[in-house]
């Protein structure tokens, strides 16, 4: 079962929304269940295996669309479990999926996590003989810190670089369609002070201080014809991401005629639960199902 987002205390003291949600660390599985295999390591960098898990469907399946599931927690905590349950819901469809551990901050800083992403997409397209998959193929899907990195993934061409040294170089790492909830999509822009403190600690210093690497951490930046179709959820009372930022993301891709669409759900906080979170997963695979799919 899905549990809610909702705000989970960090021991730094922040307060970060993430997935909260069942998971399954074994290989074994029911007949009806989706096939899980833990800790594959997808690069090497820093001098640390990066981890991923791995979800395939129980029914034998070919040339699969594929997802990357990318955890929030302020770029600083979280864990690839958290996703677990909606990578089974998303096998259960007939996706291959990864639901990925990336570098945190303090001990890295940006781009630390943007590089990784980006290595477990080449990671999976450079596996897709062996993971049935279609390289061409492969969308995005994360909450508050992960839904900006998988909005990263949908913008950044190859020219703009932070590809990292994790793995794969000749593969691409861009995807062809991203799903995030309430994630911040321009850090130059105006936020809470303890939104202040965590986008700090991501990039490693105050907006003054870096002003470059604010610029190039904001999805924003990169915007452009041709980039990946999104759908982005987001609340009008987010207490951490001002809802200007979905409609600020909204209007640059519109200029740049890129498909998807925002939602904002009204009196919302930075997360939500119950039924109305079932309806958005499951927008949210619809969604890709139109992109990836068909």
């Amino acid at each position: 079962m899905i549990k809610s987002f909702g705000p989970k205390r960090l021991g730094i003291g922040y307060s970060i929304a993430t997935f909260v949600i069942a998971s399954c660390l074994s290989c074994v599985a029911t007949a009806d269940e989706p096939l899980v295999e833990a800790n594959i390591v997808y690069g090497k960098t820093s001098g640390e295996d990066l981890k991923l898990d791995l979800i395939k469907p129980a029914d034998d399946y070919g040339n699969a669309a594929a997802l990357v599931l990318i955890h929030g927690g302020g770029w600083q905590g979280g864990d690839k479990r958290d996703f677990m349950a909606f990578g089974k819901e998303a096998a259960k469809r007939g996706y291959v999926c990864v639901t990925l551990n990336y570098r945190h901050a303090p001990k890295h800083c940006f781009p630390a996590q943007v590089e990784d992403a980006k290595c477990a997409v080449r990671w999976l397209r450079a596996k897709a003989g062996d993971l049935k998959i279609d390289p061409k193929r492969v969308g995005a899907v994360g909450g508050s810190a992960g839904a900006h990195l998988a909005m990263m993934l949908g913008v950044m061409d190859p020219a703009d670089g932070l590809e990292g040294d994790g793995g794969n170089p000749d593969q691409s790492s861009k995807v062809q369609a991203v799903v995030g909830l309430f994630g911040p999509t321009n850090l130059l822009a105006d936020f809470p002070p303890m939104s202040r403190e965590i986008v700090k600690t991501f990039i490693g210093g105050t907006k003054e201080e870096k002003t470059d690497a604010y610029r190039r951490a904001s999805p924003i930046t990169y915007v452009n014809a041709g980039d990946a179709p999104m759908l982005l959820f987001q609340g009008t009372k987010d207490f951490l991401v001002p809802y200007e930022q979905a409609i600020e993301m909204a209007t640059a891709l519109s200029k740049a005629g890129v498909p998807g669409r925002v939602e904002l759900l009204l009196n919302a906080n930075h997360g939500w639960g119950g039924k109305e979170l079932e309806r958005t997963v499951r927008e949210g695979l619809d969604f890709l199902d139109i992109r990836l799919r068909q």
